[in-house]
């Protein structure tokens, strides 16, 4: 019997990659304003946030949103992931740049740099039979984890590359301003860590919170027919 997957997230890497994992998740956008969420917890807690907490802040946040929604008149009754990622590099750590100006700034203090580290948080909430369901281990009713991977930068991105890169619009969306599985894939030359978690989501970090709730890996695989909202 397949456990159903819900995605509280609207990255299309994220969704590739569990489709290449074997999982076809229903999709629902979580529409959290992550910098109130970040910038409140950061009051709360007088201090930044780190980038590990930031992304599971984050993740939490969006898994937990989602909860009362309903799918095709239903509630959610499965596993639902939300999920975040941030870099970090030079002591800051940075989310989407939104800005071409901002992109540009940041891609070449990254090229000046040269590394950085890719953060993904994962919050996975167990609402199978249609409620949250929590005991002793996990009395929040959902478990999370962080994955890391370092990052080389190649040592002769020129400022028109660099430029043209900006204006495909591409790095806007995404955290750190590039994507591994995109035309950035070409600015990267070492990967250091779990190669998925540079996309946005861990699949083994996944596999591991999964089996936490008793739940066999492979009875999230699907065959690509799962609806989305």
């Amino acid at each position: 019997m397949t456990v159903p997957l819900y995605l509280a997230s609207t990255s299309p890497a994220r969704l590739a990659l569990l489709r290449a994992a074997g999982v076809e998740p229903v999709l629902i956008s979580p529409g959290v304003d992550e910098e109130a969420a970040v910038a409140s917890a950061e009051e709360a807690a007088g201090r930044p946030l780190t980038a590990s907490e930031t992304v599971s802040l984050l993740a939490r946040a969006k898994a937990e949103a989602v909860l009362d929604v309903t799918v095709d008149g239903s509630p959610i009754d499965g596993l639902v992931l939300g999920g975040d990622s941030a870099f970090e590099f030079d002591g800051e750590v940075h989310g989407k740049p939104h800005e071409p100006a901002l992109a540009l700034d940041r891609w070449r203090r990254m090229a000046e740099i040269g590394r950085g580290t890719l953060w993904s948080g994962h919050w996975l909430i167990d609402h199978r039979g249609g409620a949250l369901r929590s005991d002793e281990a996990f009395p929040s009713g959902g478990a999370g984890a962080v994955a890391s991977a370092d990052l080389t930068f190649a040592d002769d991105l020129d400022p028109a590359e660099l430029a043209a890169y900006v204006e495909t619009g591409e790095p806007l969306e995404v955290a750190g301003a590039f994507t591994i599985d995109g035309r950035a894939s070409a600015f990267i030359t070492h990967i250091e860590g779990t190669p998925s978690a540079v996309v946005g989501l861990s699949v083994p970090v996944l596999r591991s919170l999964v089996r936490g709730f008793g739940v066999p890996w492979h009875e999230l695989w699907t065959t690509p027919t799962a609806g989305s909202l």
